[in-house]
């Protein structure tokens, strides 16, 4: 384990004995101590507190070691001067590392430092104030499970012996505590009416919202954390594979045209029906849940404190409307949940009687959270400038729905899901026809609606469109008023980091708070790592966004956190992410791999055999494997070219997307390329997917929810290379996504396109090597075309993005 804590607020004596009183380790009688092993026996009696005799409490203290020769107990009621080691040694103990496994008694210091662990600058041997302002930070500090101390005394029954004791919300160190009882939640479901008309029925649609949120708000209000979740309801996956495209089918040449930006900005005023008439108000709900479909995250905030909503939108289960894929029916249909929350929306307790009921108990500060599809509603309702949303913790989300399932004038498909598209996900949320009735009834809209999607996303072209633009919402995003906090995956090829780079840049002039982290997973969450101490900083950044206390949050938390590729357990800050602020332009030079070169041109084809082409078509990760490493006898030797660039004498690394500019030719009036950028040598790399860490469980509260502590891993055998990045362009997109240029046969075209951004070191003794290929297996259209290409290698150059020292 290596310890990294960013949330950990500034404090002084001061501060410790006052926040120590609050949580009742310091009272009248702690007062009277004059005894510094006195104290920390007091502290450690009062950490052992749930529900146990004293003697118990003791015998606690008697199991741990404070020295080479003396247990805890022994060591303290001597009365003697404390030294610091022994402070450490039952330190550790308490943060669940064990002697001789973790670490060595009198070695606890040099351990705490080795684990990244922060140490109190006391004296030794300690005095009453050192002792108090050394345990104060040991509250504060990461155990062994992932969790801080005070949490996992809090896991344990500290707070719950008696909740009413206790301040709510009760603020220690910048963050809420865990004082809710969770074994006593108030679970209510209402509709709130959104100013949209999806079904075209002339009402205006309710959306059923889901609310968990502690019994204490009933009288005391409290913030809410929305989660804008379409699969919240359920989803139709049958339904989804069978409309799924087929995806093996050729590329067309296109019509050029001169089409302008300006002219794909549509927008449309609807006329929409009356709100309804309130005929009743009231303060109980008519409708509860047994058990949603909960992040884990959610569940961490919900016992400090926060309101959780969930809510799935427009078309899905018990609410109105149909499905609409990204576009600003879709906004509205989280903002209208946003602004009841805030008090300036109507929500009824039910369809029918047009009872209304209030979020009465909220504080009117709204954020909101989730990953992929929740964490792209976020941006989306954002940049409306909604009242009443403070912060957004976007995880692996889409910015530009563009980006997501097309690239420079190709269909291409988010990693994994081949043939998926906006009508596909549109279909498996329209869980709304989980219902009999309302699937008979809204047949023939929904039908139409599909249709519309389907001839709107356009896969024939795959063009930058109209329908692609009213889903981008990096156009108003200028309009961004809510902080933001942006957690994405450097390897996630479902939304891949095209989609959060671009939102940084666009919020980067905005007067906001802006955050991120960059990690080393997929498509995941990263709440539950051990390395990080990320859940603290979300409590830290929404104590101060919702709750607007003081904690420094803005200035605690790094403005972009990187986990390091090439070590286990590490995070690092840089200053800015694909800025592009300092390019090496580097020339691909000759391929060497037996790559026959005429006349200075290296040419690649794009068709194989049958067989071949069946198995990469059902086995993309044996394609890639060939695509890099496949010898004179594989069947991608003749579909490809590699370049290797030089073998690396010191570390380098990458921040940014790679740009490659070549001059090439198709043998048809069609044409793609495809580019990987490739980090070679043997070497052992994090595991793909993090891994559980000795099955330890996480509990989020006292009595409550688990969550499973993860951490990336070296993977046990070594591997010859990793994947850094990788483009596609359309040929006839070489200007860009939305004009379509003339491509002769034959003919030779400058084209530049950027791949994938990364944060990514290279180690001394690799090499890179750059791919050139035609048809992505994993992600492209794949036709098995009879078409060749020809690269002019003079003047054809990789620019790479080395992060400056």
């Amino acid at each position: 384990m290596k310890n990294h804590q960013y949330a950990i607020a500034k404090y002084n004596l001061k501060i410790a004995q006052k926040e120590l009183r609050s949580i009742h380790f310091l009272d009248e009688e702690t007062d009277k101590i004059d005894n510094p092993s006195a104290l920390l026996k007091h502290f450690l009696m009062t950490a052992f507190l749930d529900s146990q005799s004293i003697a118990i409490r003791g015998q606690k203290i008697s199991q741990m070691m404070a020295s080479f020769e003396e247990d805890a107990l022994t060591y303290l009621d001597k009365n003697a001067p404390l030294s610091k080691i022994a402070f450490y040694n039952i330190a550790l103990q308490l943060l669940h590392f064990e002697v001789g496994e973790d670490f060595l008694i009198d070695n606890s210091i040099t351990k705490m430092k080795t684990l990244n662990l922060p140490i109190a600058e006391v004296n030794d041997p300690m005095n009453l104030y050192d002792v108090t302002c050394a345990w104060y930070l040991l509250l504060n500090t990461r155990t062994k499970r992932g969790i801080t101390l005070i949490d996992d005394l809090a896991n344990e029954g500290y707070f719950a012996q008696n909740y009413n004791s206790f301040d709510k919300p009760l603020i220690f160190n910048g963050k809420s505590m865990p004082v809710y009882d969770t074994s006593n939640l108030i679970r209510e479901v209402v509709y709130v009416e959104a100013p949209l008309d999806t079904d075209h029925d002339g009402k205006l649609d309710l959306l059923k919202a889901e609310i968990i949120r502690p019994k204490e708000s009933n009288k005391q209000k409290v913030p809410a954390i929305l989660t804008a979740s379409p699969y919240n309801q359920g989803t139709n996956d049958a339904d989804g594979e069978k409309l799924t495209h087929n995806v093996n089918y050729g590329l067309k040449h296109k019509t050029p045209n001169q089409t302008s930006l300006s002219e794909l900005s549509t927008k449309e005023s609807v006329d929409l029906p009356a709100p309804r008439e309130v005929e009743g108000k009231t303060r109980k709900a008519e409708q509860t849940f047994s058990r949603e479909q909960s992040y884990t995250l959610n569940d961490y905030l919900l016992a400090r404190g926060f309101a959780i909503v969930y809510s799935a939108g427009v078309g899905t289960y018990e609410s109105d409307g149909v499905r609409t894929t990204g576009d600003a029916s879709e906004t509205i249909s989280a903002t209208a949940v946003i602004e009841w929350l805030a008090g300036n929306r109507v929500a009824f307790t039910n369809k029918f009687d047009n009872n209304q009921i209030e979020a009465y108990w909220s504080n009117g500060n709204v954020a909101m959270s989730g990953r992929s599809y929740l964490g792209t509603l976020q941006i989306a309702a954002a940049t409306t400038g909604v009242e009443g949303l403070k912060a957004c913790l976007v995880e692996a989300a889409i910015s530009n729905w563009y980006d997501y399932y097309r690239e420079n004038g190709l269909v291409i498909a988010p990693g994994g899901f081949q043939g998926e598209d906006a009508d596909v996900l549109a279909v498996e949320t329209y869980s709304r026809q989980k219902s009999a009735a309302e699937a008979i009834k809204n047949k023939d809209v929904w039908d139409k609606q599909l249709k519309a999607i389907t001839e709107g996303q356009d896969r024939e072209t795959g063009d930058y469109n109209a329908f692609w633009d009213a889903r981008n919402y990096l156009n108003d995003a200028k309009k961004i008023k809510a902080d933001m906090f942006f957690i994405h995956g450097l390897n996630d090829e479902n939304v891949k980091p095209i989609n959060v780079a671009n939102i940084w840049k666009a919020v980067a002039p905005l007067k906001i708070s802006k955050k991120m982290i960059l990690h080393q997973g997929q498509h995941i969450y990263i709440n539950a790592f051990q390395s990080i101490d990320f859940s603290e900083m979300v409590n830290l950044w929404f104590t101060n966004k919702l709750l607007e206390v003081e904690n420094d949050a803005d200035n605690l938390i790094p403005n972009i956190l990187v986990q390091d590729n090439a070590s286990e357990q590490s995070w690092y800050e840089v200053d800015d992410f694909d800025g592009r602020e300092n390019v090496e332009s580097v020339s691909l030079g000759t391929p060497e791999d037996g790559t026959r070169v005429e006349n200075n041109q290296v040419s690649f084809k794009d068709n194989l055999s049958d067989d071949d082409f069946n198995k990469y078509c059902h086995n993309a990760k044996q394609w890639q494997h060939d695509l890099v490493l496949g010898d004179s006898q594989s069947a991608m030797t003749d579909n490809r070219v590699i370049f290797k660039l030089d073998k690396l004498d010191n570390d380098i690394t990458l921040n940014g997307s790679a740009r490659i500019k070549i001059n090439a030719a198709s043998s048809q009036d069609f044409g793609m390329l495809s580019a990987q950028l490739v980090d070679l040598g043997e070497d052992y790399r994090l595991s793909a997917n993090p891994l559980p860490v000795d099955n330890t469980r996480i509990s989020l509260g006292y009595l409550w929810r688990e969550d499973y502590l993860r951490e990336f891993k070296f993977e046990k055998a070594k591997s010859p290379f990793k994947k850094v990045a990788e483009g596609h362009i359309n040929m006839q997109n070489r200007n860009n996504a939305y004009q379509v240029s003339e491509l002769e046969a034959g003919h030779f075209y400058d084209i530049e396109f950027d791949l994938q951004p990364n944060v990514y070191r290279v180690k001394a003794g690799h090499q890179l090597a750059v791919i050139i290929y035609a048809t992505d297996f994993d992600k492209s259209i794949r036709g098995n075309q009879d078409v060749q290409y020809t690269i002019n290698l003079e003047n054809s150059t990789i620019e790479l993005p080395v992060n400056k020292d």
